[in-house]
Formats: C-alpha cells, structure tokens, sequence
C-alpha cells in the first residue's frame, strides 16, 4: 500500500472514529457538524476517492447570468482582496447558493494546480458533493466557516485551508458565498475578517446596483463612521419608505431582519423625515447631520443623497454616446475647506453612473473619492481610451461641478500659443494679440476644473510656471504684474510614462510629484471587458439614431480586432461601416479597413473577460520596478493606512510616528504617487 493510500485511510478512519462515537457535535463546531451530515444525511465514505464535479458550459452561463450583478459587484472588491493577501498559492472564489463557482482570481500557476480538484469556474462545491469544504459547510452552515486542511472530509482536500463568508442581497438572503481557498502552510488567522469586510462592501454595492432610482441614506452613531465600511445603508423610496438596508443598518436599529424594516417609513425609525434629510444634507455640503432614534434619545448622524437616476454622469464611449451603467457607491462627504475665493455653486447630487468595465468602476470611485479632498489627478493611457470623457465624469460628481470643465490638450498646441492659452494676456501684449486682451484657460477654470490631455508634451519652461501657479494658486497674465487669485480642481493625462520622461529629463520631477496626487490607469479598448456593449452603442450613436445591427461576423470582427486607435478609431470604423450598409445589417464587406489591417493578437488582459475564469496579478503590472515580497507587503500596508485616513498623508505619519518627509520618502521607494509636500 502507497504512503498516499496509507494517508488516506488514516484520515477516513479518523473522521468514522470520531462521528461513530455517539458524541453529539458542539454547535460551535462546525467541521464537526459537517462530517456527521456527510456521514449520516449525504452518505458519504471518506475513502472512497472524491472526483470533482463542473456544471456543463450552457448551465454555467445561465448560472452567471442569473448572479450577473452579484458578479459585477463583486470583481473588483475580490482583486482587491486577492492582492491585499499576496499569496501566490491562494484563489478568491465566488459561488452562487448551490456551491457552483462562477468567478475566481487566483495566480495562472496556482489555477492550473487547483483546477483538476475542481477548483475552477464551473466547479460544484456544494457539500453533499464534496464533502465537508469552505464553499459548501458555508452554505449548509448558514454562517461564516474556517475549514483547514485535514479537516476536509476527502482526503483529495487536505492540502488546502479554505475559508469562507456568506454574501447577502438587499432581500437579506444569501446571494453568494466569498471563499480564500490557500495551498499555503500558515494562514491569516485575521482572513475570516477580511473577507467579512470584503462580503460587506460587495453588499452595499449590490444595493447601490439594485436601488439605483431610490435615495441612499448613509448613518452611524459616530460620525467618522460615515462613508465607511461600518456605516448603516438604506435605499429609500420617494414615498419615504424603505426599500432595503444592509446588515449594520439592521444591527444599529437593533432589527433582527429585513422583514422588520421594509416598507416601513423612516419615520418610524428616525425623528426627521426623508426630505427634511435631504434638505439638511445639502445645505451641509453632506457632511452627516444629526438626528436622533424615534422614540429614543439615541443620536445618529446621517447623510441622505437624491436618487442617481437625477444626475447622470457620461459614460467612457465619447461625445453623444452612452453604455448601461453599473452603480458604484455614493460620493464621500467633501472635506471642510476654506472658502474660495470665487463663488462656486454648491456640489451636484454625486452620480452614479460609471461603467460596465470593472476596472473603470473601481478608476471612477477613486477618482470620486480622492478628488473630494483636493487631491490632483493623473490619467495615465493609451490615445483614444477615453481620458477626456472620464476627466468630465470626474468632475461632474466632484465639489467644483458647479464651475466650468476647461479642457487644454497640451500637444495640439503650438509653443508659442501654449503660454497665452493658459494664462492670457493683456490688450498689446504682442504682435497679433487681441485688442481687448485674453483671460487664459487657468482663469477660465476658476471654481471648476482644469484638465490639462498630453502634459508630457508641455516645454520646460511653461512647466515651471505652471509648478508656480499650482503652488500659489495665483495666475499672471502675460504683459501684466497683475495676480489673479485662482481656484480650481486638476485633471492631468497623458499617454507617455512621466517617471521616464523624468528620468530623460524632459519633464520637471517636482510638477510631476505635484500632478500625481492619486495617479490612475485607463484601460485601452481591446481590455475593456465592456467592448460588446460598447460597440453597439458607438454604432447606433453613428447610424444617426436609425436601426443598426451588426451580422454575427462583424461583430466577431470588431471583438477581435486591436484597436490601437482605441475608442476614437472605433467610432471612425463604424461610421463608415454605417455609411457603407446603408440602413441594412453591417457585415465584414463593410470593415475594409479592418480586413486588410493586420490582426495583432489580444492581450491576456483583453482574453480574461471572455474566459471563464479570472486571473489577477498580485502586485500592479504598472509599478516601474518589481517589488519583493517584503517591499510588496509594506506597499500594500501603506496604501491601506492611506485609505484609511483618506489619502491625508500627514495623518498617516502622525500615526506612524514619522516625519512627513521620511513618510515621504518611502512612498516614493514603493512607488506611492501621492501629492509633493509643499
């Protein structure tokens, strides 16, 4: 007999020993309670080899269809978690509630191990299959479960440590279950909490993607609980009754369930009423307002939003054209600040509408956040993807809304017009200037927002002007000593890397660390995991509002195609394809250009959305240098120590017990972009 069979037997002896005792298993045990149904209710033998069980391809689409928003929800919050454990030899697992997996994150290695014991996409986990396991003694459990190596029923298991944690609808059912399945020796002993926190914030998307037409109502007993991931969240109605709630509102109400709170009005829960609330909130720049528990002296603090169906944000798909929109969370309250210097009218509604593509829902919400504390913005991506259209986005939701989006594309430009463009001039200031003078793009974004595209391609010398104006926030006209106080919001983008062009010496370090407050990545076409929606709504936005459709190999063209030009080049291709089908269905006779253009294959990136299962990079692709581990870990410590104290980094040291300029300087080792000290 083989040291493998030999392994074997002990584990189902141990397991038949200890269920056919007679002992009842302690409520507290659930590995114990598992092993007795699958013995006794499942009739399962521990020696017998466990084969692994997949839903058939046709019943797996359904199955993702079915938990389509639950899914979309849940993508960038399991990345999240995936690379906050940075473990090569672990897989974020999403099941729907029969156990069955239909999305995980995993390293391709550790996927490609795993997958022939069932864990992969289409996998069934339930636990009358397999046994006692993270993903089914969830479900059978009702709660959340730990299941480390031998304590799986088969044997197949014990080389892997699984834990997991239901997720729940706004109905107050179990939608999902979130799993950490890890070959790794020594587990988190805090990764229960993890994926605790991880469920919540997938839930409380799920209600913003759910209750899109109602109000959000965001509460807690300590106001810098607000806006975090402990707050109570309710979606109520225009009536002013209450559609759902997540489970802290629950808790801090002291409600046991859902049926004890919905369709009731906040009334009876709050002495105010929802448009009172909604009053208050924006009269204090929805910051949270008091209010108190009815019929109880019970203080809470609130903040109540209008619906995001009343301001809509656009979409990344370029002037005149608009994709479904998935929910994405509510704006943070706006920081205190002094006031401007020009009036500024007070923020709009935050919008909800961001996009399909997961990886702009999670740009956008960033964007939104930090934005909301005055912190600069640089878009990094391909020409063509779109930086324009989200920079707009951004500042439709941002606390500057009320003033003008003042565009400037700085490589469109001639050198000897960028400086009278951005700060003007006066009347004669040189040969061929206007007579009554310019008020340059700067002071035209005074209490709006100044989106500097192709920064890279600014001179040096304008540079260090523009470094000035940013420090100072004052603006000099040319021909003119006269200063014009100034202030507005940045957006930068650019196609090109700036550390390199630092580096070449082409563009200032001290701008760019000014620039970089937060700096994000834009997805380029051929990535977007939304192309097919994305596609059709071009289309029918450049067939003039007439019928489009596409034949199922044009459509498989345009899917497969590169896109170098991006979103831009696709709007040209199916113009013309429109122009060409004249009003009949567009086939690949009328994408010339894309027939006698070379085909460049699709990156892995652009492959993974129409995959069945979903691989992540534990550290950023886009860091300018590979961290180690150690580098990595504390990377990642900080960022979160940053997000906790919302990117203010001078809180961050205080915490940490730094100066600014030592905290500084390891942020810049790690790659950190954050804004330059002054």
């Amino acid at each position: 007999m083989t040291m493998t069979m030999r392994e074997a037997h002990r584990h189902a002896d141990r397991i038949l020993e200890l269920v056919r005792a007679g002992a009842q298993p302690q409520a507290n045990d659930p590995v114990a309670q598992s092993w007795s149904r699958c013995l006794n209710e499942y009739r399962l033998d521990p020696a017998r080899p466990c084969e692994p069980s997949f839903v058939a391809r046709v019943e797996l689409e359904e199955r993702r269809a079915r938990r389509a928003d639950v899914i979309a929800c849940a993508r960038y919050e399991m990345t999240t978690l995936y690379q906050q454990l940075a473990d090569p030899e672990a897989a974020v697992v999403l099941t729907d509630t029969d156990g069955v997996i239909v999305h995980m994150v995993s390293s391709p290695e550790f996927a490609a191990e795993a997958g022939p014991l069932g864990l992969r996409v289409g996998g069934a986990w339930s636990e009358a299959a397999m046994g006692t396991n993270g993903m089914g003694t969830c479900l059978a459990a009702g709660g959340p479960v730990s299941v480390r190596k031998e304590d799986h029923f088969f044997n197949e298991f014990t080389q892997l440590t699984c834990s997991a944690v239901p997720v729940y609808d706004p109905s107050g059912e179990i939608a999902a279950v979130l799993d950490v399945t890890s070959r790794s020796s020594l587990m988190q002993q805090h990764l229960l909490v993890l994926l605790g926190m991880t469920a919540r914030m997938i839930e409380n998307r799920l209600i913003d993607t759910r209750y899109g037409n109602a109000h959000p109502l965001h509460f807690h007993s300590r106001p810098e609980f607000v806006y975090t991931l402990h707050e109570g969240k309710l979606a109520v109605g225009d009536d002013g009754r209450i559609l759902a709630a997540n489970r802290s509102a629950l808790f801090q109400l002291g409600l046991q369930s859902m049926s004890d709170i919905r369709a009731r009005r906040i009334e009876d829960f709050f002495q105010t009423s929802l448009e009172d609330m909604l009053q208050r909130s924006n009269a204090s720049s929805f910051h949270p307002v008091v209010t108190y528990r009815a019929n109880a002296a019970l203080r809470f603090f609130a903040v109540a939003r209008r619906p995001a169906r009343d301001a809509k944000a656009p979409v990344l798909a370029g002037p005149g054209v608009s994709v479904p929109a998935v929910e994405a969370p509510p704006l943070p309250a706006p920081a205190a600040r002094p006031a401007a210097r020009t009036a500024v009218a007070a923020p709009r509604q935050a919008s909800s509408a961001t996009f399909l593509d997961t990886r702009l829902v999670a740009a956008l919400d960033t964007a939104r956040r930090v934005i909301a504390r005055q912190t600069p913005v640089l878009l990094c991506g391909e020409t063509g993807s779109g930086k324009e259209v989200f920079a707009r986005a951004v500042h439709e939701v941002s606390p500057h809304a009320g003033g003008a989006f003042v565009a400037v594309n700085c490589a469109s430009l001639p050198e000897t017009l960028i400086e009278s463009e951005l700060f003007g001039y006066r009347a004669g200031a040189f040969t061929g200037a206007q007579r009554t003078g310019r008020r340059g793009k700067i002071l035209q974004a005074d209490g709006g927002t100044l989106f500097l595209d192709e920064i890279a391609d600014m001179p040096l010398e304008l540079q260090a002007r523009l470094l000035r104006v940013l420090d100072e926030r004052q603006v000099t006209p040319l021909g003119t000593e006269e200063t014009h106080p100034v202030d507005f919001q940045l957006i930068s983008a650019s196609h090109q890397h700036l550390p390199t062009r630092v580096r070449e010496g082409k563009f200032r370090e001290d701008l760019y660390y000014r620039l970089a407050g937060i700096e994000l990545s834009l997805p380029p076409l051929r990535e977007r995991s939304d192309r097919r929606e994305l596609i059709q709504a071009v289309l029918n936005s450049e067939a003039g509002g007439g019928a489009a459709s596409l034949s199922a190999d044009a459509e498989r063209l345009l899917m497969e195609h590169a896109w170098p030009g991006n979103i831009r080049q696709l709007r040209h291709v199916l113009r013309s394809a429109a122009a060409l089908a004249d009003g009949r269905p567009i086939t690949r006779e009328h994408l010339p250009s894309l027939l006698h253009a070379p085909a460049p294959a699709l990156s892995p990136k652009a492959v993974a959305p129409l995959a069945a299962a979903t691989t992540a990079p534990a550290v950023p692709e886009d860091l300018p240098v590979k961290l180690n581990p150690i580098q990595a870990n504390e990377r990642q410590v900080l960022l979160q120590l940053l997000e906790q104290h919302r990117w203010n980094v001078s809180n961050v040291a205080k915490a940490l017990d730094v100066s600014r300029n030592t905290l500084y300087r390891k942020l810049h080792k790690l790659h950190i972009e954050v804004s330059h000290p002054e």
